[in-house]
């Protein structure tokens, strides 16, 4: 990929020499982040593909994941602060000068000061810019990208918000009604979205409403959440498949309102919604490459449960939780990843693809499998020191719902049947298990919800069995009195 080679002229004419191409890769591609949980995989796909990690899941046993030794550092408030730590750590800089080449590098979440530091490296960031995605992650601006498209959000208004009465005239002159959702621009996790019936309601949230600007003001509706990824290119936007979202579960989060995993199956939804859905991502996706962004994006929308009516809900700029099952899917096997093109768009390299032949492709349900991944915490309201915590790799649920370790391995897909699953460790022994804590990721075949997107049976003996293995032991005295914060942003 490197810019004076003769090669990177002659157009790509198709899936098959885009594979060849990153199969020839030269120039050195870092992930950087907490994990390799968002991209586990693309390294099978692209030469040269490393991930740099502040926590090793696989302890040391995975070939392309650096995790270099703990050094004292601030709190961390964000992933972004993660990723600075990472690239300013001796061992990190001596990794990456030793591998030489022209550095790429992909985060799933990134600031000023990572561009920067990535630049003292003599690398290059391939993604749009902090400041570009930090204007397309705002609330406010999604609902208008998503007017300009064609896209539509749930029956809202966007308006500064005085007190409770300047609300209320708002709603009247919006027809909105009287039961409301509230977003501020940014946030994550429900922490700035604001049910609002009375006034009552009103005066408990008035502080985070009042004087922060333009508030997105929505009638509430009954609604199903699903997510769907794509990825903004020069020859057009590719649409990954619908995903059915799992929210709130109290096995799995203690966040009411929070994602804790993903299921993919072609049935999930009717295959009018699942047009409707990769319609509207398109359109969005264009929309996007007239606002200056590229690459890799992921859509949450809002299927209304009585009319299966389809709404915008957020836009995430970047590379998601849900990306390791868009990236694992049946088509991409059988053509590229969906990251595959996120990088090719970087390259520079020109290609000529028919873009609306590969969505109809992706389209098919028979490139579809099914598959289910759940994000599981430590659930209950007590701190300790985590004493023991179950390996990455290949566990089997025996006849009697017993959960137990069979292999390591680090593939998903070396997961046979519903009786197996593959889990990636998040916490170590060591670390504080504390209500949110991250225990882990894991990931089946089939499905984890019922028809009626409650958990089934299977999954929650998963969980319990998972759940089981992690032991914990008390605190210190010493520690035992400063209270310890759950960190407000996900490491995923």
């Amino acid at each position: 990929m490197t810019q004076g080679d003769p090669t990177m002229a002659k157009p790509l004419k198709n899936i098959s020499e885009i594979r060849r191409f990153f199969h020839r890769n030269e120039d050195p591609v870092y992930f950087v982040s907490a994990t390799n949980f968002n991209l586990l995989g693309i390294d099978e796909w692209c030469k040269n593909f490393k991930y740099i990690n502040y926590i090793d899941c696989y302890d040391g046993k995975h070939p392309n994941v650096f995790c270099p030794s703990e050094q004292p550092h601030a709190e961390f408030q964000s992933i972004e602060d993660i990723n600075n730590y990472l690239l300013q750590h001796k061992e990190v800089i001596d990794y990456i000068k030793r591998r030489g080449g022209k550095p790429k590098f992909v985060f799933l979440m990134f600031d000023e000061e990572t561009e920067r530091l990535a630049k003292e490296l003599g690398g290059e960031v391939w993604f749009p810019k902090a400041k570009l995605r930090t204007n397309m992650d705002n609330k406010i601006e999604t609902v208008r990208i998503g007017n300009k498209a064609d896209v539509p959000s749930v029956p809202n208004a966007l308006s500064e918000i005085k007190d409770y009465e300047h609300l209320k005239k708002v709603c009247e002159e919006n027809d909105l009604g009287n039961d409301l959702v509230l977003q501020s621009a940014f946030g994550d996790s429900g922490h700035t979205t604001f049910f609002i019936k009375s006034e009552a309601d009103f005066r408990r949230h008035e502080h985070e409403i009042v004087g922060e600007g333009e508030i997105k003001v929505m009638k509430r509706i009954d609604c199903r959440g699903s997510a769907i990824e794509a990825c903004a290119t020069d020859a057009g936007t590719i649409v990954g498949p619908l995903m059915t979202e799992l929210v709130g579960f109290k096995e799995l989060t203690p966040y009411r309102g929070g994602w804790c995993g993903n299921e993919i199956l072609s049935t999930a939804f009717p295959p009018k919604v699942r047009e409707k859905a990769r319609d509207l991502t398109f359109k969005f996706g264009e929309q996007l490459r007239k606002e200056g962004y590229r690459g890799y994006f992921e859509l949450d929308f809002l299927i209304d449960k009585k009319t299966g009516d389809l709404w915008l809900g957020e836009l995430n700029p970047r590379i998601t939780g849900a990306s390791s099952m868009t990236n694992h899917a049946a088509f991409a096997h059988a053509d590229a990843p969906l990251f595959l093109f996120h990088l090719l768009e970087f390259s520079k390299k020109k290609f000529n693809l028919d873009v609306d032949e590969l969505n109809a492709r992706w389209a098919d349900s028979d490139n579809i499998d099914s598959w289910s991944q759940m994000v599981i915490k430590h659930t209950d309201d007590n701190v300790d020191i985590c004493a023991e915590a179950p390996p990455t790799g290949i566990y089997k649920m025996l006849e009697d719902g017993r959960v137990v370790f069979d292999r390591f391995d680090y593939h998903r897909r070396a997961v046979e049947s519903e009786n197996e699953a593959f889990f990636l460790r998040i916490i170590r022994p060591g670390d504080y298990r504390y209500e949110g804590a991250d225990l882990g990721i894991l990931v089946t075949r089939g499905r984890s919800m019922t028809k009626s997107f409650q958990l089934n049976e299977r999954a929650k003996k998963w969980i319990h069995g998972i759940k089981s293995a992690v032991s914990g032991k008390p605190l210190p005295v010493a520690e035992a009195g400063p209270a310890l914060a759950d960190p407000a942003f996900k490491i995923m």
